[in-house]
């Protein structure tokens, strides 16, 4: 016998919930799948409890430096269990709230257990068969565990597994340079562990500008990371401290030994074992599901949101994925992805704020440029922090006078970045920026100032 509901979304990730509680709060029968944990990444492996070791590792960092700021603390101790333990109660009572919030939810059946498609909107799972005229995807996506010669030798961790440890590595060694390999990288070092990441491309988070990424290693080196770059022939295999990472750098030691190793090397979709053929939804070379500027699917009445789309790996274009496909369906309205500006950030300390095209993006795309540099250390309130690590920059169209895109690298970056996203979406001219009138002392005062310094690139 089959169950028939007025639409089935698989997956309680970001989007899921949020459409369920749309669609439900119009009277219709919703039924929500997942197989693991309620939340998805962001809840259980990614933004919320990554973000509170940060910010255990940031006050683990304010306490070493105390004698700068005139403070005397004494030895400082990383009690791991306890911090641990904080990260784990996020996720916890984050999950639980979601759990409520689908409890709430009149017309809501949540259904544990793996989704397969059967056919055209015919989904099975744990034996029963469902079937509705709607059918969301929003399955998410998981750790890449790349074929590296030795990879099936060695106890790796991924950013799922790291975080419930209850002791600080003695050497962990990072495969991959970017947000989440960085990330783990910094906050391990401020606990105490010896740390080298090992990077494939010339450069860390290589598909920044050249300039961000020399400043983010910068930094790192200072607090004591080893960087080796260029390691074009990464292996991995049992050594009697734990493991040992052939890297084949151009420069230094072939091979890095660890006691842990970090594997941060991508994302992939979680869309393997769907069933999608059956449903006729296809999927691109490296699984993702292909998707319209709707976020529909090839298959009709099947959309696709969140991480298994390819169109945003963060909590943020998901979340307005939900966004698009409810204006679209339930509200009348006509939302396309490619009009959402992207913005993120890499949470290393200080953090990067980043919106729309990097100016390497700008060049190639042959517009003529303005473009304004500050760094940090001219920048009030970074001064009276004694956080002065990083710059602000800023692209401009030199025609349409139309910003293109910034990124603040720096204390506060993350959240000052903002204001010239909020810009950047109301199409403002670089006028309207400059002559706003900011708060002083933040470091957004100084984006009129960054922005009245726009000149010809060079």
């Amino acid at each position: 016998m089959t169950r028939t509901f007025d639409a089935i979304i698989v997956g309680a990730g970001q989007a899921g919930p949020a459409l369920a509680g749309r669609l439900t709060g119009l009277g219709k029968t919703v039924a929500i799948i997942e197989r693991h944990l309620v939340g998805g990444t962001c809840v259980n492996t990614g933004c919320k409890p990554t973000k509170t070791l940060v910010a255990s590792a940031c006050a683990a960092r304010f306490a070493q430096r105390g004698a700068e700021y005139g403070i005397g603390v004494g030895p400082i101790s990383i009690d791991m269990p306890v911090v641990a333990a904080r990260a784990q109660k996020v996720i916890l009572d984050s999950r639980k709230g979601n759990e409520d919030w689908l409890a709430s939810m009149p017309g809501l059946t949540l259904i544990r257990g793996h989704a397969r498609f059967t056919g055209p909107r015919q989904i099975e799972v744990n034996g029963e068969m469902l079937e509705a005229p709607q059918v969301f995807l929003n399955v998410g996506g998981r750790a890449n565990i790349p074929d590296f010669p030795g990879v099936d030798d060695v106890d790796y961790l991924t950013n799922s597994t790291i975080i419930p440890l209850q002791t600080v590595p003695e050497h962990l060694v990072v495969v991959g340079g970017s947000y989440i390999g960085l990330e783990f990288a910094q906050m391990f070092r401020r606990f105490g562990a010896e740390v080298t990441v090992v990077e494939k491309n010339a450069r860390l988070v290589s598909h920044e500008d050249e300039d961000v990424s020399a400043e983010i290693r910068a930094f790192l080196e200072a607090e004591g990371i080893a960087v080796r770059t260029d390691a074009c022939c990464i292996t991995l295999g049992k050594h009697e401290r734990g493991v040992k990472v052939g890297v084949d750098c151009n420069e230094g030691a072939p091979e890095v030994v660890g006691t842990h190793v970090l594997l941060a090397v991508g994302r992939r979709p979680n869309t393997d074992d769907l069933g999608l053929d059956k449903a006729g939804v296809e999927m691109d070379e490296k699984g993702y599901i292909k998707v319209d500027d709707h976020l529909k699917t090839t298959a009709e009445g099947v959309w696709a949101m969140g991480d298994c789309n390819g169109k945003g790996a963060f909590t943020h274009t998901a979340w307005n994925d939900y966004e698009i496909v409810a204006a679209n369906l339930l509200d009348g309205e006509e939302r396309k992805v490619s009009d959402r500006i992207l913005g993120y950030a890499l949470y290393v300390d200080p953090p990067l704020g980043r919106v729309g095209m990097t100016e390497a993006q700008a060049r190639k795309s042959g517009r003529s440029l303005l473009v304004s540099k500050r760094p940090m250390t001219r920048v009030g309130r970074a001064v009276e922090k004694a956080e002065t690590w990083g710059f602000m920059k800023i692209v401009a169209d030199a025609q349409t006078k139309k910003i293109l895109g910034a990124a603040i690298l720096g204390t506060g970056g993350d959240e000052a970045i903002h204001g010239i996203l909020d810009m950047m979406n109301a199409d403002a001219s670089i006028g309207t920026l400059q002559w706003s009138v900011p708060i002083h002392p933040t470091v957004s005062e100084l984006i009129p100032t960054l922005v009245g310094d726009l000149a010809p690139a060079n």
